[in-house]
């Protein structure tokens, strides 16, 4: 028996109880792990609310990221034993292996010891920032040194993570924050630049900082009607990669930013990168070894107990937040 959070309609944080229920044994090819610490990730939110690309079955679990100590193994796993220190790359359906539980299973491909030096709170909260901001910035637009990168909803664990893989390349992260609030923290978290959306015009800012040759790399989380300007500072050639919709309002097709200077307009998912195992594979050695050389360090908003989960996703939904939440157990 195992306590676990669950929900049984949609709603907001509210609808979140935690039940204790029986875990079966892992299956052949699983492990099963002892949870000590869950990342909160806003996919998490919209599944809870009946929006994510993803479908829950009621009773639903949920939950993409966790950190904690291996338990048992299943039939054919010979690469963990009980004791390890593991943390999960997110898996592609957390209906299907949700985090969120004091005993959890997880394909044995998906779980990762972490460095020794790495606490169960850092490890909850590293692989969905640090892997969606590689996807994107590394493996499909080849971030290089001296690039301009513009970063928006940069305060979230992802931009925090999208700075410092850009600082490790040589790379020249541009923050994007709706309120100047969040500047000082910004710079002193890696931002080479800031620009505050709401109360300074974002593409003048951005070509006064790039210079003629435009930003070349937009890593993009809100859409919205900031895309005429984005666009409008970009380089010939650039690439803006949309991995969120945070925007209420409708996102214009920037129709001549895009012919005039051959833009790509792509979206992404971090499955892309999950699902395949040469590009994983990569994206984890480049994350173990930032991790090793601290050039890659989560940052952690707040920290909550296991009883407080409904507390945990009103502030992930409150967007006050600087960094990843942490729910301990």
């Amino acid at each position: 028996m195992a306590r676990v959070v669950r929900f049984h309609q949609h709603g907001g944080p509210e609808v979140l109880r935690i039940e204790t229920v029986d875990v079966p044994p892992p299956a052949s090819g699983e492990v099963q792990i002892g949870v000590r610490a869950l990342g909160l990730n806003r996919a998490e939110a919209l599944l809870r609310k009946g929006t994510f690309i993803e479908t829950a079955t009621f009773p639903s679990g949920l939950g993409l990221e966790a950190a904690g100590v291996v338990g048992a193994v299943g039939d054919d796993v010979t690469s963990f034993v009980p004791g390890d220190a593991v943390s999960i790359v997110p898996p592609l359906s957390m209906v299907r292996w949700p985090a969120y539980a004091e005993l959890a299973t997880f394909p044995a491909e998906l779980v990762v010891k972490h460095p020794p030096e790495l606490g169960f709170e850092a490890a909850a909260a590293m692989w969905m920032q640090y892997l969606t901001a590689y996807g994107a910035l590394v493996d499909i637009a080849g971030l290089m040194r001296g690039d301009v990168v513009a970063i928006t909803a940069a305060s979230s664990s992802v931009g925090l993570a999208a700075i410092q893989i850009a600082n490790r390349i040589g790379a020249v992260p541009v923050a994007l924050t709706r309120t100047s609030i969040k500047r000082r923290p910004l710079l002193d978290a890696g931002a080479a630049h800031v620009v505050v959306s709401d109360e300074e015009p974002i593409g003048a800012q951005l070509l006064e900082i790039a210079g003629s040759k435009g930003v070349r790399v937009i890593f993009d989380a809100v859409g919205g009607p900031a895309f005429e300007p984005l666009t409008a500072a970009m380089s010939p050639g650039g690439i803006l990669i949309e991995y969120g919709g945070l925007s209420s309002e409708p996102t214009p097709f920037p129709l001549f930013n895009v012919l005039g200077k051959s833009l790509t307009l792509r979206g992404y998912l971090v499955h892309e990168i999950i699902r395949d195992p040469a590009r994983l594979a990569k994206a984890k050695a480049f994350i173990l070894d930032g991790l090793s050389d601290r050039t890659l360090t989560p940052i952690i908003a707040r920290t909550f107990r296991f009883e407080e989960i409904v507390e945990a996703h009103r502030f992930l939904e409150s967007n006050t937040q600087f960094g990843k939440i942490v729910v301990t157990i």
